[in-house]
């Protein structure tokens, strides 16, 4: 898992890891939900890739757009 930047220090990411068609992302609380092509769509796990690579925004982002549309909770 790679340590999320949260250039703005507010966010509730701590971390993320990103496949060929998904991103896993792992919240503050130690949570972990995988996002893919197929749950969220391709657009949206390109943009959170970019988002999760710059260090911001991404949990903005996931909550407008993506809450819901995990695949699955690994943890």
């Amino acid at each position: 898992m790679e340590k999320y930047g949260n250039n703005n220090g507010d966010s509730g990411i701590s971390g993320f890891e990103i496949g060929n068609n998904f991103i896993h992302v792992e919240f503050s609380t130690g949570s972990i939900y995988e996002y893919t092509y197929s749950s969220a769509g391709e657009s949206n796990i390109k943009t959170m890739i970019n988002l999760a690579r710059s260090g911001s925004g991404l949990n903005s982002f996931i909550n407008t757009h993506v809450k819901n549309k995990y695949s699955r909770k690994i943890r």
